[in-house]
């Protein structure tokens, strides 16, 4: 573990440049990157620039050549565990200008709070990623093994341009020992798990005819009514979480109920004949503890109850976590708690993020970071001490599993 000194250095050492840091923020919010369209040129640029005035050697690798990422490799040169630090730098939409009570695309400073598009989602926990990322690089006699640094981008929409291509073209990323998501799942709570996702599509048909004709039941529409208020059940479904997130707080509800959602409702074309045909969209997140197969089951049973429907599948994938006994989780906790004098809650992260592409193929991770609330919306925001508390956690992090 790392030692008291250390802990005291690094802390320190953040707090010196937090002018720094906000500034950083401040570069990073006003390179819009917003997804879509996902354009990533101008902050990757913003991140590049940074590193490099830190000492490191970044690359800018894209398959899309406006959606790059930024790579940096900090190598200790002495053997140790290779762990992945990772940050998204595409942001959501900003919905209503209008709603919006400060600059969308220029930081706001308030005496405890950084507003800006991206703050909370995800800008502040990449400019804490940055500095941590020097912090590393300075120090590399203090720790062991290797640190690869990943900005990436595509996360927000899920694409492919992002951490999916780079886990498929960067050797040792899918093979490191750990990964740090600056995927805060809100609050400053620590998150080792992460729902599953899975997306259907809903059909049901129905005779043709005049309005003057419809029965109780038998039309596409009232088919769909039926079927949807079989989807809306699902969410009374609760799990009971596996025996290794047993440190998830009991009055989590939404750690441990499914979430469904029908997105899209579409069908007929006119409001005095039936429909022939009426299709839905439905989102589902899958806590740890229920899984693709238990809703395939019920969504059989459902259309069978309901003549002329069916359902697909689109995409979708189970739950996936680390255990929270694990050594990365246990050197995580210290290093939260060597910063803010106790450990994080555990949490299950709601929406999906990168750090499920690296639990699925074996690596430990965890999401952090200086989300303030369960999602970004409008007037986005982050705790300014959260994101100088961030930079500090990530590199005392990778210092701490590097000893443990």
């Amino acid at each position: 573990m790392t030692s008291v000194r250390l802990v005291d250095d690094v802390v320190a050492e953040v707090a010196g440049r937090e002018r720094d840091l906000v500034d950083l923020c401040r570069r990073l919010v006003a390179a819009d990157s917003a997804n879509p369209p996902g354009d990533t040129r101008q902050v990757a640029d913003v991140v590049a620039a940074f590193l490099t005035e830190e000492g490191l050697a970044p690359q800018v690798a894209a398959t899309d050549p406006s959606m790059p990422n930024v790579i940096a490799v900090i190598d200790s040169e002495q053997p140790g565990p290779h762990v992945v630090l990772n940050v998204h730098l595409d942001t959501m939409p900003p919905g209503d200008h209008d709603a919006w009570t400060v600059p969308i695309f220029e930081l706001t400073e308030s005496a405890d709070r950084l507003y800006g598009l991206g703050m909370g989602n995800m800008k502040g926990a990449v400019a804490a990623m940055c500095v941590a990322a020097g912090i590393l690089h300075r120090r590399k006699p203090e720790w062991t093994g290797r640190v690869t640094f990943t900005a990436v981008a595509d996360e927000c929409v899920f694409g492919d341009n992002g951490s999916a291509w780079l886990l498929d073209t960067v050797p040792d990323l899918a093979t490191a020992n750990a990964l740090i998501c600056g995927e805060g799942p809100g609050l400053m709570r620590l998150a080792a798990a992460e729902k599953g996702v899975f997306w259907v599509d809903l059909e049901t048909t129905g005779e043709a005819g005049h309005a003057s004709r419809a029965k109780h039941g038998q039309t596409a529409t009232a088919r769909m009514a039926t079927l949807l208020n079989a989807v809306d059940e699902l969410n009374t479904w609760i799990a009971t979480l596996p025996a290794d997130l047993d440190q998830v707080p009991a009055d989590d509800a939404d750690a441990r109920g499914l979430a469904a959602n029908v997105g899209t409702v579409a069908g007929g074309t006119l409001v005095s004949q039936m429909a022939t045909v009426v299709r839905a969209e439905a989102d589902l997140r899958l806590p740890p503890g229920i899984t693709i197969a238990d809703i395939e089951t019920a969504l059989d049973s459902a259309v069978s109850a309901v003549p002329g429907s069916s359902w697909s599948r689109r995409k979708g994938w189970d739950a996936n976590w680390t255990g929270l006994g694990t050594p990365f989780m246990s050197a995580f906790q210290h290093a939260v708690t060597a910063v803010r004098g106790q450990p994080a809650v555990p949490a299950v992260r709601l929406p999906a993020s990168d750090a499920s592409r690296w639990r699925a193929r074996g690596v430990p991770a965890v999401c952090f970071g200086p989300q303030p609330t369960l999602s970004a919306g409008v007037d986005d925001f982050a705790l300014r001490q959260d994101v100088v508390d961030c930079a500090a956690i990530y590199a005392l992090a990778a210092m701490t599993f590097s000893k443990a």
